[in-house]
């Protein structure tokens, strides 16, 4: 759980996020819309290219994996991401992210959050 214990100061980690989530290198490169040997690349060089887009995606997939560690804990995200839901068509909230659809995932979880009473 490094993630929930991490303060939040600089850019979140290409890989702490990834193990969070339970993906591979290639689905968190689907995800990112990169290789898995980008991937791998941030992950050992510890920092990611100036792009932006890939910044802000990573922040949005950060934000995603701070809210479902609160909802579903670190056993239960793997799990939840995995999942077809309803809501999402019978896609999986990967699916979805692969799609570029990762605010629409942050919604679900959000909205499973105020329901839990949070």
């Amino acid at each position: 759980m490094a993630i929930a214990n991490r303060a939040h100061a600089g850019l979140p980690h290409p890989e702490e996020i990834r193990q969070e989530l339970g993906l591979s290198r290639e689905k968190m490169g689907y995800v990112m819309s990169v290789s898995a040997k980008t991937i791998e690349h941030w992950e050992r060089q510890h920092q990611l290219q100036a792009d932006g887009e890939k910044r802000a995606r990573l922040a949005a997939i950060e934000e995603l994996v701070r809210l479902g560690l609160l909802v579903y804990g670190a056993e239960g995200l793997p799990i939840f991401v995995q999942t077809p839901l309803r809501s999402l068509g019978n896609h999986t909230p990967l699916q979805e992210m692969m799609a570029g659809s990762v605010e629409r995932v942050i919604e679900i979880l959000a909205s499973e959050y105020e329901g839990l009473g949070f």
